[in-house]
């Protein structure tokens, strides 16, 4: 039986087919290849593309050539000095400044990078050029997953509407669970690698903070609004929402398989991790909800997220780029490649249109929570070395502090040493 978001794919490619609203920039013979890391979804939807683009373009064929994630990147460092890398690239957008110079510069007027949110654009641009654009937005902080079953036998109020902090402690303290003197089910779980790392950096800036200096050339991290942040998540753990040293980056490899195994009640991610629930069939309602605010707006610190790059070395530069376009800002292949691959437009329109919203809302209903607040991202910046500043340095200095191995005031000191140590 067909999904619904491949119905969705086969009648959107019937109808531009029909119509024949592709720009026909290339009629003559060109073959193409297009990298991308091995995910399910994102294949689906992106062959889609490009079997609709190659309808359209008789003489053009695009090959999708996918790798495991893990070697995704060693593929291109190898391809990059080699120049034998594909036309076509979906690069994660915060690693698209690091590979600049094995990328091609958008050409101008292709688009109004406008179109995009700035959280995701911001990625694929590099000191005031465009390399890219974004097909999605990346989203780790600002909803959580709750449990239906859990905050019903607690008597809370479902789906929750938390107005401050300490209601949402509140709640979690009343789903907490534990078993002769060890925590079976954790109240509140945001203790894993990237809900760690997002809830400092979001937390930073709504307090009005910034953890970069005014030229972002340096990081700050010793800060008064860093150590406030910090202290939130130590007293979150005192108040017995969360067991630090049974509940973290080692619970499970697949970050959302702890909700769904009924191992936390409220839990921290992004909505990417929604489709976890396909492995759980038995699995009761539960649903997205916001999370409350700390400052005045619910600022929160984003990833910038997949999409499309061209290589340097293409002999079909023209198509290549066409082809880019198409696929992140046409409104009807991206509302599409966005439900099939259950991600975040980047694309403004499709939130900011009612009747695009509608749509993906049919398509991706857990999105309804975040959707308002995707206008207060902000990138989270060029950072010399991403992983190593969030998994090597943060995540494991704050794991740390909560575990009851360091100070506030010591883990924001080591966070804001080692994270700058890496500009040299």
């Amino acid at each position: 039986m067909m999904s619904k978001k491949f119905v969705l794919l086969l009648l959107y490619v019937t109808l531009v087919i029909g119509l024949g609203v592709f720009p026909s920039t290339a009629q003559e013979q060109a073959a193409l290849r297009l990298w991308s890391f091995q995910d399910p979804g994102f294949n689906t939807a992106t062959q889609a593309q490009i079997d609709a683009y190659m309808q359209a373009h008789p003489g053009v064929t695009i090959e999708l050539q996918t790798f495991p994630y893990d070697t995704f990147i060693p593929t291109l460092q190898t391809a990059f000095p080699a120049q034998d890398e594909a036309d076509i690239l979906m690069i994660f957008g915060t690693w698209v400044c690091s590979y600049a110079s094995n990328l091609a510069e958008m050409p101008e007027g292709l688009v109004d990078t406008s179109i995009f949110f700035s959280a995701p654009m911001d990625g694929y641009t590099c000191d005031g050029k465009y390399y890219g654009l974004p097909q999605e937005f990346n989203l780790e902080y600002g909803a959580v997953l709750v449990n239906k079953e859990m905050f019903e036998a607690a008597g809370l109020n479902y789906p929750p509407e938390w107005a401050n902090w300490d209601e949402f402690v509140s709640d979690a303290q009343a789903l907490t669970q534990v078993t002769d003197g060890q925590m079976t089910v954790a109240g509140y779980l945001f203790t894993k690698e990237d809900p760690i790392v997002f809830s400092f950096l979001s937390g930073i800036l709504q307090r009005g903070g910034d953890y970069w200096n005014a030229d972002k050339t340096a990081f700050q991290f010793d800060t008064e609004e860093a150590r406030a942040t910090l202290q939130q998540m130590m007293d979150m753990v005192n108040a017995g929402i969360v067991d630090p040293v049974l509940f973290n980056g080692e619970i499970s490899a697949d970050a959302a398989i702890p909700f769904f195994q009924e191992q936390a009640a409220i839990q921290l991610i992004g909505p990417w991790g929604i489709s976890y629930k396909s492995e759980f069939p038995d699995f009761g309602e539960f649903d997205y909800v916001p999370m409350p605010i700390i400052g005045d707006a619910p600022l929160f610190a984003a990833d910038s997220g997949w999409g499309m790059t061209v290589s340097p070395n293409t002999p079909y530069p023209d198509i290549a780029w066409d082809f880019a376009k198409f696929a992140a800002a046409d409104p009807e292949s991206a509302l599409a490649w966005n439900i099939t691959s259950s991600t975040i437009p980047s694309l403004r329109q499709l939130v900011e249109d009612e009747s695009y919203q509608a749509r993906l809302l049919e398509g991706e209903p857990w999105l309804e929570a975040v959707l308002p607040t995707l206008q207060y991202g902000r990138y989270i910046g060029r950072m010399p070395d991403r992983d190593k500043a969030m998994y090597e340095i943060i995540y494991p200095y704050i794991l740390d502090m909560l575990q009851g191995n360091m100070t506030v005031e010591e883990t924001a000191q080591a966070i804001d040493r080692d994270t700058n140590d890496t500009f040299n």
